[in-house]
Parts: C-alpha cells; structure tokens; sequence
C-alpha cells in the first residue's frame, strides 16, 4: 500500500521566496555583509565599502540581492544609503515555519 501524501502542494509555504533567500545567502561576501549587519547594527554604505575593501559597484550589486530577498532594509538619507537585517525574514528563515517545509509529517521536532 502506498503512503497516502499528507500535505498537498497548495499547503506549503512559499519555497520561492525560500529559495531567493537562501540563493542570496550562498555568497560568501553577502554572508559577511549581513554578519557586519548583525554585529553592527545600522551601517552606512561608505563604511560597508570600508569593512568590505570592495568597490562601491560591486558592493551595490550584492546589496541589491539582498534587498531583493527581504534579507536587509535601506534608508536613503541625503546621499549616503543606510542597511540593516530585516529581522522579521531573519526570524522567519530560523522559525518553525521554515522547519515544517524540512520535516517529515511524523517528525516532532520543530
């Protein structure tokens, strides 16, 4: 007897939003980016530039990815941009909803 399917695929949660955020986080310097996020609260993107040693075009690219995947928020004040972590994706990528996309029905962890 096949297992009965327990979740149909309108029950789940939306993996391509997942898969854009976990896309983004596979880049070694956007991984550093919102590490220097996370320790340092708002940053200013000269100082990025600085932490970073990269220059502002390449910068800006790996910045827009992750504005793209919700994972930072910007703030545009006179000509300098500001980037924090968006804490409500941050939470969500470490919650219990993104645990029940990875286990089984008969898992209990989570």
């Amino acid at each position: 007897m096949m297992n009965e399917t327990k979740k149909s695929v309108t029950d789940l949660p939306d993996v391509m939003k997942y898969a854009q955020q976990f896309k983004a986080l596979s880049d070694p310097i956007r991984l550093t980016v919102l590490h220097l996020l996370a320790m340092n609260g708002k940053l200013c993107v000269c100082d990025l530039e600085d932490l970073l040693d990269l220059p502002q075009s390449k910068l800006s690219y790996h910045l827009k990815i992750l504005l793209n995947a919700e994972l930072i928020q910007k703030e545009t004040s006179a000509t300098w941009s500001y980037y924090w972590i968006e804490e409500e994706t941050a939470r969500e990528l470490l919650s219990e909803q993104f645990c029940y996309l990875l286990k089984s029905a008969d898992d209990e962890c989570c």
